[in-house]
């Protein structure tokens, strides 16, 4: 898919919410400044998220329960090791009452389960991004969910 604009991207995130369930993890792959966090916010207004939704860069996470489902947004950036989801107890999130938006997994793969959702984001110039959605394990996606 190609997003022309913040906009483009936050309206892909928004159809696809409407296809996430309680245990859906979606990594979200790409450069700072790529656009994951606008793509994180188009999810939550698609799950009635109506606050600010900032990227959690330096809270490592930021959870919203006034949506249709729990929303939990990592940002894993400045996790060093593995070992650091578990003693915060974050693994909790992941595949339980709600959907887990993960920035930065490569931080920490081995806390993540087999099936998700991986998308990665490239930027092509200041306004455009290619996105791909990659399913792992029998994540139910097609591409005419966000169509």
């Amino acid at each position: 898919m190609i997003s022309h604009s913040a906009e483009e991207t936050r309206n892909l995130g928004k159809k696809l919410s409407a296809h996430l369930k309680a245990g859906d993890v979606v990594l979200l792959q790409g450069d700072l400044g790529a656009g994951k966090s606008e793509f994180a916010r188009g999810v939550a207004r698609g799950l009635g998220i109506t606050g600010a939704v900032p990227s959690p860069s330096f809270t490592i996470l930021n959870a919203y329960d006034e949506g249709s489902t729990p929303l939990y947004h990592f940002d894993w950036y400045r996790i060093e090791e593995a070992q650091e989801i578990y003693d915060m107890g974050m693994e909790e999130q992941l595949g339980g009452d709600g959907i887990a938006l993960i920035e930065w997994s490569e931080r920490a793969q081995e806390c993540l389960p087999e099936k998700l959702l991986e998308i990665t984001i490239h930027t092509l110039d200041d306004e455009t991004r290619e996105i791909t959605f990659i399913p792992h394990g029998d994540f139910p996606f097609q591409e005419d969910m966000i169509l």
